[in-house]
């Protein structure tokens, strides 16, 4: 059972069951039903349910406050409860807002990978250190030393379509997680590579850039057989279709069946159509890159060196390097070398300087944690942990890296490096650029200088312009120089001691008993102080990260670096403005730092829409502190000193 499943499943039966539900939203701390009869509903069975806080009846609506966790329930409620989000604005502003194809690519594949990244970064070191083993003779790859430290490092990168299964079914919100796993088994299921290596029984579309062997039919449908291990896209596309599969079943099955009935049908279905679909188009696209990179190649060396270089990251992503993997074979075995295929050679390297600037310039130890392994593998070939754990979600240094392998490929073009024989990668692919039938080395030196080139255009291109502070500010002639004008240059920077919580507005100070909301007045959601704004911005009030940011801009919840988790609520019940008077300056997930402009808001809006803007600054976790004291002044300004937490 998920963790709010139960609670969930609680408050809807306690409401009155879904069909007593008109509408269902949520802000920053409360469940908002419009229920077709409040008097259904139980309202002291809800306050005791175990994650709510109370119950509060207000405006038409029936509020089940949960506080910080209220998004997970929400978002419970829909998935297992039946309840369509109606009304929720604010909500739906999020939901619907169009996303750009490539944020939606980026923000997918980071989360799937996040829950994975120290395996992928200590598997990319296991196989670096094997290679390095290898190279200095230290390990010979026929012995069972050898054989056993491969499988130790290969495993995962091998069986990869499983793991990500898992963590695909989680960002998805699959219902039995067990499922997907078991799709991703399907993919790396040794018996299909034993049918790959067999005899075809026929050919689908001979003659042309599409023709496919064909091993095995299903129901008379041929199937095209693929190479799944370590692919990534084919699984992520195949859980996403699962998702929609399996929430089908669970729509139309009895609930005694349901347990063992929806995995059944689910797996029946989308195995063969991963196997008949998904294989297909990979393939096809794959041939379809092959062919593109062949040509260009005739055309221009250069410019396709250019364009080989630059892709292939996003080609190995989606699995479309299978396509051009066959054109270097081919290559090798007819004419002696590849010099096609081979001019992605310098991505490895323009993505390890990409990451060696960032570990030069992150304070993120985190980030760091990652990027180290992440380059040490990088050197050896595996850049795997390098680009899902530290470029990719950074976009731009992804980009950054493409560029880089762009200009690689097109030096080893122009310098006419080819690959003779299949061996290491990273530093141990360049004995593979000697020619074997005359012994020249000059390949070998030119790889060299290619790797060089392009590890510095990485580095370059990283190093002035990375910051591990990418948020939105307010832009430069929309500074608001008369709210600076009555601060003090001291005060205009405060140092942010231990403990210290600095006004994030200016206004007149009012006690949390007096705050015109029994949610916030009782203490409920925490201790702190509140302010009746005379200006309408909300400025950081320490160092912090957004954990928080409701899209209609009304409420932004904090975790300061001395582990104060904040909440900033402008006004009361202003989440029905849908954000009309609020613009947002940062996202959830950026650093900030004191006295940086988070959100600005409009008070006369407020108060013409009939609402108070008395806005609460709240320590909601202040069971880790010994002692909340707000200061005992009557009126205040940004920055100067406001709440301080005794640990």
């Amino acid at each position: 059972m998920r963790k709010y499943e139960q609670l969930a499943a609680d408050i809807v039966k306690n409401v009155g069951g879904k069909e007593n539900v008109n509408a269902l939203a949520h802000c920053i701390t409360r469940l908002r039903f419009k229920l077709k009869d409040e008097g259904k509903a139980d309202t002291e069975a809800i306050k005791g349910l175990d994650g709510v806080v109370t119950v509060v009846q207000s405006g038409g609506q029936y509020q089940v406050v949960i506080g910080n966790a209220v998004g997970e329930v929400y978002d419970e409620i829909l998935l297992s409860q039946g309840i369509k989000a109606i009304g929720d604005k604010g909500k739906e502003a999020e939901e619907e807002a169009p996303k750009k194809p490539l944020d939606l690519f980026v923000d997918t594949v980071s989360g799937i990978f996040t829950p994975v990244l120290g395996v992928l970064a200590a598997s990319g070191m296991l196989k670096g250190m094997l290679a390095l083993l290898t190279a200095f003779g230290m390990v010979e790859s026929n012995s069972g030393t050898y054989q056993v430290l491969n499988v130790l490092s290969d495993a995962f990168f091998f069986f990869l379509p499983i793991f990500l299964g898992l963590t695909a079914a989680r960002k998805f919100r699959m219902e039995n997680e067990f499922t997907a796993m078991a799709i991703g088994a399907a993919l790396v299921y040794p018996s299909l590579e034993v049918l790959r290596a067999g005899v075809p029984l026929y050919e689908v579309f001979g003659g042309s850039i599409f023709a496919s062997p064909i091993h095995i039919e299903f129901l008379g449908i041929p199937v095209l057989l693929m190479n799944y291990a370590s692919s990534v896209i084919p699984i992520i596309l195949a859980i996403w279709v699962a998702v929609r599969v399996e929430r089908f079943f669970l729509g139309v099955m009895p609930t005694i069946f349901k347990s063992f009935g929806v995995p059944f049908c689910t797996l029946f279905v989308m195995i063969p159509l991963t196997l008949l679909v998904v294989g297909p188009i990979s393939t096809w696209l794959g041939q379809l890159v092959g062919a593109a990179a062949t040509g260009i190649f005739a055309l221009s060396p250069v410019l396709a060196g250019l364009f080989i270089g630059f892709f292939w990251q996003i080609f190995v992503m989606f699995g479309l390097h299978w396509g051009l993997v066959p054109v270097m074979i081919n290559n090798i075995s007819v004419l002696g070398s590849d010099p096609v295929v081979i001019t992605m050679f310098g991505t490895t390297f323009a993505q390890i300087g990409v990451v060696l600037a960032i570990i030069l310039r992150t304070k993120d130890q985190k980030l760091k944690s990652i990027a180290i392994p992440g380059f040490i593998s990088g050197i050896f070939g595996v850049t795997e942990p390098a680009i899902y754990g530290v470029t990719l979600p950074r976009k731009k240094y992804f980009i950054i890296s493409c560029i880089g392998g762009a200009i690689g490929g097109a030096l080893m073009a122009l310098l006419d490096v080819q690959l003779f024989i299949f061996g290491g990668l990273g530093v141990f692919e360049y004995p593979c650029f000697i020619n074997p039938a005359t012994n020249d080395v000059s390949g070998m030196y030119n790889g060299m200088i290619v790797s060089v080139v392009s590890f510095a255009l990485g580095f370059v291109m990283t190093l002035p312009i990375y910051k591990d502070e990418e948020a939105v500010t307010a832009p430069v002639g929309k500074v608001i120089a008369e709210e600076r004008d009555s601060v003090t240059e001291e005060e205009a920077a405060p140092v942010t001691g231990s403990g210290i919580l600095f006004s994030p507005l200016t206004g007149k100070l009012v006690a949390m008993a007096d705050v015109p909301d029994e949610v916030f007045s009782s203490g409920l959601l925490g201790s702190g102080i509140a302010v009746d704004p005379s200006k309408g911005r909300v400025v950081a009030p320490a160092d912090a990260t957004v954990t928080t940011l409701f899209p209609t801009g009304h409420a932004i919840g904090l975790t300061t670096d001395t582990g104060a988790e904040l909440l900033i609520h402008i006004g009361m019940d202003t989440v029905k403005m849908d954000g009309d008077g609020f613009k947002s300056y940062v996202n959830q997930g950026d650093r900030v730092k004191a006295g940086q402009c988070l959100i600005e808001f409009d008070i006369d809006k407020i108060k013409a829409a009939g609402y108070s803007a008395i806005t609460p600054v709240i320590v909601t976790n202040k069971d880790s502190f010994r002692e909340i004291v707000p200061v005992q002044e009557a009126n205040i300004k940004e920055q100067e000193k406001l709440i301080e937490v005794i640990v």
